[in-house]
């Protein structure tokens, strides 16, 4: 699928942190890149709010897309979710994509006041979460539905389109669903194309996906990606364990042109290599020189000559 490969960077971002994100988030949008990220953990005082973040960012920019890389769902109940992403998505004319978790640090989400919920159990609220957000998008009848986690009574859906949902799925039920029901697939714990983790996971988003009648291909992946942008080229750009670490600008290119042509990935999202935000420098790189190279390598091999969509088109 010729879909446009989304470029972006993703943020961990304190109260005091606002104006840098600001700014970064600005050069990034005039850098051409597609998207940014920001953590969503709401136990974290410190922490900025992800989604009024977001709302911030979109409101001063003009054509990158924003998520929550991934959604705390079990603090931000379905139904009102789906009234902030459509909600986001008429303010911003569509550049917001809903990033979806199931839940991870639960002792801390119960801290919240929230209700624990096993495993399965999240997994399940999880998608049908999902589904919710749908029918509650998009216009149309007041909606009912009366789930095993979710119940709304006569709710007129916002007349937005939902926006697409990446999901940070791990576990192999959560992967399922994922291909059940998702449009995007972030791996965790930072997973990149040559790792077991992906190597694994990733069949099980394929059966899931063909098994509802679904193609593979409507399911995109997208690697957050922590590592280093040198002046000069390092002589191994994985460490021992196989984890990439960065390197040149030429090397980063060559190694997402053969992630993208050769297995199949759909974007990339630039950590700095502790996980946070990229430094002011590194991120103009990532846009102005790795970026191009990527795309026009990209271009060349397929023959492209007139852009696809960008990260909020296409994949329904």
């Amino acid at each position: 699928m010729n879909e446009r490969i989304v470029f972006g960077f993703g943020a961990h971002s304190d109260i005091g942190d606002g104006p840098d994100l600001l700014r970064m988030t600005q050069q990034a949008d005039r850098d051409g890149l597609d998207v940014f990220s920001l953590s969503d953990h709401p136990y974290l005082g410190a922490r900025l709010d992800a989604y009024a973040a977001i709302a911030f960012v979109l409101g001063r920019t003009h054509r990158l897309a924003a998520f929550a890389n991934v959604t705390n769902l079990p603090t931000r109940p379905a139904p009102v979710l789906a009234r902030t992403v459509t909600s986001l998505a008429a303010l911003s004319d569509g550049r917001v994509v809903l990033g979806m978790g199931a839940g991870g640090l639960w002792d801390r989400i119960a801290d919240m006041g929230v209700a624990p919920l096993a495993p399965r159990e999240a997994v399940d609220a999880f998608e049908e979460a999902i589904l919710l957000v749908r029918k509650l998008s998009g216009g149309g009848p007041a909606v009912t539905h009366h789930g095993r986690h979710y119940r709304v009574e006569r709710i007129d859906p916002a007349p937005v389109p939902a926006p697409p949902v990446w999901t940070g799925s791990v576990g192999r039920r959560s992967l399922a669903a994922t291909g059940r029901v998702a449009d995007g697939w972030i791996p965790g714990h930072a997973a990149d194309w040559r790792s077991e983790r992906y190597r694994t996971s990733r069949p099980v988003i394929d059966e899931a996906a063909t098994a509802v009648g679904r193609h593979p291909g409507q399911i995109r992946t997208i690697f957050n990606l922590p590592g280093r942008i040198t002046d000069r080229p390092l002589p191994a750009t994985r460490d021992s364990d196989g984890r990439w670490i960065g390197g040149s600008a030429g090397q980063w290119a060559e190694e997402l042109t053969e992630a993208v042509l050769e297995f199949g990935a759909s974007g990339f999202m630039l950590f700095s290599p502790s996980g946070g935000a990229p430094d002011p420098l590194s991120l103009s790189r990532w846009a102005v020189e790795i970026v191009p190279a990527v795309r026009e390598a990209i271009d060349s091999h397929r023959g492209a000559t007139v852009p696809a969509p960008g990260p909020g088109a296409g994949r329904r």
